[in-house]
This record gives C-alpha cells, structure tokens and sequence, in this order.
C-alpha cells in the first residue's frame, strides 16, 4: 500500500514538472527553420524539443526493429530460439543486475535488501536454482529463519540444488541443538557430495558425539581416500576412534572382541596413552605380561604417564616394594630425566622407604618446576625422615597453591577433562586432548591461602640446594672461600 502510494505521487510530480517544463519552453522566443529540399520549416522552442525526442525514440525504435530482423533471420535458419531470446534478453539482463545487486548487499550484511533484490531477479529470471539460494542466505541474515527453512525445503526440490538445502537445514538443527535430526541431514548430504571437507567433518563430529565410532570410522576411512586428511592423521585419529570403539564394547560386556578391539587400537598408534593401558590391561587379564610391559614401554618412551605407570605396577600386583623397584628400573631407564619418571622413582623409594634416595629424586624438581604432586611427595619424605609436624604441612600447604601438573586438556578451547575422552565435553571437538600442563593463570583458593606455610609452618628448604642465606650471611663474614 505505501509502496503504490509512492509509486503514485511519483508520477504525479513527473507529470506537474513536464507541464513547467513546458510552459516554460512556450514562453521562450526564437525558434529553429529547417530547408529540405526546397521546403522550408519554422519550429518553435518547444517544437523543437518534442522533434529530437521524437527522433531519438525513432532511432531506438529502428535498433530494434533491426533486433528483430536478425532474430527472425536466424529463426528461418533453425535456430528455434532465437525470437524467444531476443524477447526475453531485457528480462535476463535486469534479473542479472538485480541477482548482482543481491549478492553484494548479502556481502554487505544487508539482508532485507539482499531479500528484495532476489524477489527481483526471481521476477525476471524465473530460475529458482539462483534466487532461491540467495533468498535462504539473505533470510538467515536478516534473522527471518522461518523464510530461510522454506525455501533450504524448495532447494531440496531440484537435483542441483539438493546438497545445498540439505546442508542449510542441517546448520539450522546444529544451531537449534537438534543433533539428531542434524546427523541424518549429516549423513544425507555426504551420500550427495562425499568429498565436501565441512560435510566430512561435521558428520565425524556428530558421529563421535554419538558415539557411532564403526560410522565414524567409514567416514575417516572417506577423508583419508579423498585426500582430505593426511595419512598420518589418520592414523592416529583411527586409533582413537577404534579405542573409543572398544570401550564401548568393554562395557557391553564382550571381552573377547574388546580385547581384540584395544589391541588394534594400540597398534594404530602405539604412543596413544589410553589404548596402551587398555591393551596392557588385556595383556594382563590373557596372562602375557611380557606384552603388556613391551606396549607401555613402548608408549613410555614417548610420553610418560602415571595410568602407564599403574598399568606397569598391575603387572605384578602382589610384589614387595623392593622387587617392584627391581622391575621399574628398566622402564625409568627409558627417559631417566622426565618429570614423571623423577615422581616415579620418588614414590618407589617411598614405597621402600628409602627416603634419603627419595629425597635425592625429588629436590630438583621441587626447587625448579614444583607441582602439588612433587610437593606432597615431599611432604611424604620429610615424615620419613621424622620431621616435625610443622614441616611436613608446611610442604603440603605449599601444594594447596602450587601447579596441577600436567593433565588433560583440550587444545581448541583449554577444558580441563579428569580423564581422556575422544570427544571434548565442552565444546565437543575431537580428538583435541592432550597430556600437557594448564595454561598459566591463578589458582582460585580463599582469601589467605598464601599465608598458609606462615600459619602451619615452614617447608625446611631441600636438603641438597645451599640455602642462598646461608651463603650471604658467610659472605657478610669475610669468610668468602668457605662459602664457596
């Protein structure tokens, strides 16, 4: 209504500007005398001005006139569409434009005005395939979801436009937290266009989420084939889906093909933590402690961890600490200068009570790079040796604040995770847990906790380092060649 209302006081101001236009060409003298041909004619200003328009639309007229000719030429020699073409070639070019003109306000982030432009051009092209895609894009933008859901459905309609309303439906179900209707459109869209790399991973992604990892592990094999993932990645990823895949199996209670399923896994990728330990474990469980101490070694050379460290002790579970310590000594051969394999012995010599060796373990690690679990390691050690109680919370207070340590962590959005798992419970990417340390930041604990080693007592400095003090204080002295 307001649009016509406009479209009518439009034309109203053209037609009282033509007659002022007008009425001022009359008022002007002079005039224009043409001789053809012996005739003579006299026109006047406003005469003059109606002739060159008139002769300017009779030149138009005579262009296409020719148009015509040359299509209805063409036409007799067979060519069947070259009169409709000629008819319809205004229309494509103003739907062109306004197709154009579409694009570039959707590029602008102007959705109502990319929506109007597509109805334009749909108007002139009549090709669905083109304005309705655009009509969805626009419709998405403008927050009109209901529109952009209508016409993704219209897509669906025609062949070549079918992947592309199967996959902007599919994005409105993972927006709307609809993962199981997303999954099929998921899987629907990779039947059409298997080598779409987005289709690929958002398919993987809702398979691991539901824990579909025989689907998920079809389609991994499907990015490897289309070269979308190196082979390397592969690997590793289909080790953790075949690991995941045998967890599921372990707790439906088939231990036979869980145990053929966790080997498998550790065999795709031997440095894999959690497949070492579960394929250690079937090891065990089979008797074959031999392969189960050969797999975490193995995994042990490359990243050294506490569970391959309790999967190596439940080799023998029932051996004093000495003979334990015996057994250890190869593994802790393997990286003798990694934090973990320093705790490690700790905790042996501890086990053996052995505290001075214990002792000797862990005072590096707490003087340079100290974590709660050193600190209490520590701590253990002091009541060893028979320190007073005063030291020994003093170390365990100093651990209320200090670093984790290493834990599981997702590289794409930091989530601490207590145990591995193939997907994140955050923000649900997969494969993205890593065995690292937290990144830097305070610890959040109640008010006064740094004054906690004041209040129950001071941690004694390691017996090994020289308090620095202590070698001031003789400096002070004079007596600089026995501090040194």
């Amino acid at each position: 209504m307001l649009w016509s209302l406009v479209k009518i006081l439009a034309f109203v101001a053209a037609v009282m500007a033509a007659t002022y236009g007008a009425t001022l060409l009359l008022d002007m003298d002079g005039s224009a005398t043409f001789d053809i041909g012996g005739r003579a004619a006299t026109l006047s200003v406003l005469e003059l001005v109606i002739a060159a328009i008139v002769l300017v639309g009779l030149i138009w007229l005579a262009f296409k006139l020719i148009g015509l000719a040359v299509a209805t030429f063409k036409f007799l020699n067979g060519d069947e569409t070259a009169i409709s073409r000629y008819f319809s070639r205004n229309r494509e070019r103003k739907g062109y434009e306004a197709l154009s003109e579409g694009m570039m306000a959707l590029a602008s982030g102007e959705g109502r005005l990319a929506m109007t432009k597509a109805q334009r051009a749909e108007k002139f092209l009549e090709r669905p395939e083109l304005t309705n895609l655009l009509t969805a894009q626009a419709a998405e933008l403008a927050g009109d979801r209901k529109m952009a859901e209508g016409t993704y459905r219209k897509l669906l309609e025609d062949e070549r436009t079918r992947f592309v309303g199967v996959r902007g439906i599919m994005k409105q179900k993972l927006q709307d937290g609809d993962t199981e209707t997303a999954l099929a459109l998921a899987e629907k869209a990779f039947a059409i266009k298997p080598r779409h790399v987005e289709t690929q991973d958002t398919l993987l992604r809702l398979q691991a989420e539901k824990a579909d990892w025989k689907g998920a592990r079809q389609t991994l094999t499907a990015k490897l084939k289309t070269g979308q993932m190196p082979r390397d990645v592969h690997k590793r990823r289909d080790a953790v889906l075949a690991l995941s895949e045998a967890k599921t199996v372990f707790e439906e209670g088939q231990t036979l093909e869980a145990r053929e399923a966790a080997i498998e896994a550790n065999r795709l990728s031997p440095d894999l933590v959690p497949a070492a330990v579960m394929a250690a474990q079937t090891y065990i469980e089979n008797n074959n402690g031999r392969a189960a101490a050969r797999v975490i070694k193995k995994a042990w050379e490359v990243t050294p961890h506490p569970d391959l460290a309790a999967a190596f002790a439940a080799i023998a579970p029932d051996e004093d600490a000495a003979a334990r310590l015996k057994r250890f000594k190869p593994l802790l051969k393997l990286k003798p200068n990694h934090p973990e394999t320093k705790m490690l012995t700790a905790e042996l010599h501890i086990a053996a009570e052995d505290f001075p060796e214990a002792r000797r373990d862990i005072t590096e690690l707490v003087a340079e790079t100290p974590t709660a679990r050193s600190l209490t390691l520590m701590a253990a050690v002091e009541r060893g040796e028979g320190s007073a109680d005063a030291v020994v919370r003093g170390w365990l207070a100093k651990a209320l604040t200090a670093s984790r340590g290493p834990q599981w962590i997702c590289d794409n959005c930091q989530h601490i995770h207590p145990a591995w798992e193939p997907v994140c419970s955050n923000c649900s990417s997969f494969d993205t847990l890593a065995w690292r340390d937290a990144p830097e930041g305070e610890v959040s604990m109640p008010a006064g906790a740094e004054m906690l080693p004041l209040i129950v007592g001071q941690p004694e400095a390691p017996k090994d380092v020289v308090s620095t003090e202590v070698v001031e204080a003789e400096i002070v002295d004079g007596d600089v060649a026995e501090a040194k």
